[in-house]
């Protein structure tokens, strides 16, 4: 059998991830794909194109002299947060554009795809140019779980309750509840080895820790509606200041998409409006609630740094799990120069890391030292609780 040179594989993933985001977009309607029914939600149609443009903007016309741009226009409209690149449309507006139309974005993906294709079977690359094409296949990556995110919404939001086809669902937790113990020491955290990782993870570095027991599985449904019906939403004595304010200014009594109909639970999700399953875990809870119950229950969140170690001992992946750690650098953390250096650096104040990984994420980001991260209000990502003490 062919062995495949490194530059073919690197194809090869870059041409699955660009059609795995059109395969996930592949039911939805033209009208679903323009609308934002909230600042923190993009539209689908957006995201197809963000992630072709990151392509564009970081490769060909850095790298490719001879490549000529697809619409100029569409820097502006399509850049997100990179300031070194130049203006762009604010991202509350990011609905408001129905120009340019859906088949312009999928003709602007096919030109950009075939493009970056060939710019790879012509080119003798440069490790620097193999290195931003994997940060854009990984960036991409990061939109199809972000795409998820912001069409449940969409759909979750809508009278219709509509279905995404092939949508990721989750299985029920362990039945026991087992609390792991390990025992204080110095312990290193951080990547190591030579494949790919986000500059946030870098920085191996030894930390102290306490001893700590983890619990081996998620808080799950049925143990969240004991908190609800606990008083949970009520107890001040629970919160954080900033939680007590969040749920109060937004009339919260439960988790992102839950209902109560005749005494009890349903929520929607991207397989429909469902009763809640009381085994699976709990998702779509901001910091505070997942704090606030583990107050309730006399535990804690973990660290980010107790989760890493233990990680080893832990069945995770269903959802991403909050913890008690502010998203900061690590020691020698270093801002790369450029628009690439605004990636990650510039995100390390007033948000809180999560780890492990959802049934949104791509295989290939499920690691013990991914960095994900998110403000403590946030609820629509796929996250949920795990328990320390």
């Amino acid at each position: 059998m062919e062995t495949l040179t490194k530059t073919d594989q690197l194809t090869s993933k870059f041409q699955f991830v660009r059609r795995r985001t059109e395969v996930i977009c592949s039911n939805l309607e033209v009208e679903d794909t323009v609308i934002q029914p909230v600042e923190f939600v993009s539209p689908p149609k957006w995201h197809l194109a963000h992630t072709t443009w990151f392509f564009e903007e970081f490769v060909l016309t850095k790298y490719n002299p001879d490549y000529k741009v697809f619409n100029p226009e569409y820097s502006y409209y399509f850049n997100s947060y990179y300031n070194n690149v130049g203006s762009r449309v604010l991202r509350p507006n990011r609905g408001l554009m129905t120009r340019p139309k859906l088949q312009d974005v999928l003709d602007y993906r096919l030109y950009v795809t075939e493009q970056l294709s060939d710019f790879l079977a012509s080119e003798d690359l440069s490790d620097e140019q193999k290195e931003v094409i994997e940060i854009g296949i990984q960036h991409e990556q990061q939109h199809q779980e972000l795409l998820h995110y912001d069409i449940k919404y969409i759909f979750g939001h809508q009278p219709a309750f509509p279905t995404l086809e092939n949508a990721p669902s989750l299985k029920d937790e362990l039945k026991t509840e087992k609390f792991l113990s390990f025992e204080e020491g110095v312990y290193e955290i951080g990547h190591q080895g030579d494949d790919f990782c986000f500059d946030n993870e870098l920085g191996r570095h030894k930390v102290y820790l306490h001893d700590f027991v983890i619990s081996n599985r998620l808080v799950t449904n049925s143990e969240y509606i004991e908190f609800i019906e606990a008083g949970g939403y009520s107890n001040f004595n629970l919160w954080h200041a900033d939680g007590w304010e969040f749920i109060n200014s937004n009339a919260l009594n439960a988790p992102m998409y839950w209902h109560q109909f005749n005494g009890q639970w349903h929520h929607y999700t991207l397989s429909g409006f469902q009763t809640v399953n009381p085994n699976a875990p709990v998702s779509h809870v901001s910091f505070y609630e997942a704090s606030a119950y583990a107050n309730l229950k006399g535990l804690r969140l973990p660290t980010e740094f107790e989760w890493e170690v233990a990680s080893s001992k832990l069945n995770y992946g269903q959802l991403w799990e909050w913890t008690n750690s502010a998203y900061l650098p690590y020691p020698n953390f270093k801002t790369a120069d450029g628009a690439l250096g605004e990636y990650n650096g510039k995100f390390m104040v007033n948000t809180m890391v999560l780890r492990g990984a959802s049934i949104a994420t791509s295989v290939n980001h499920s690691r013990p030292t991914y960095r994900n991260f998110f403000a403590p209000n946030d609820r629509w990502q796929f996250a949920g609780i795990r328990l320390a003490k």
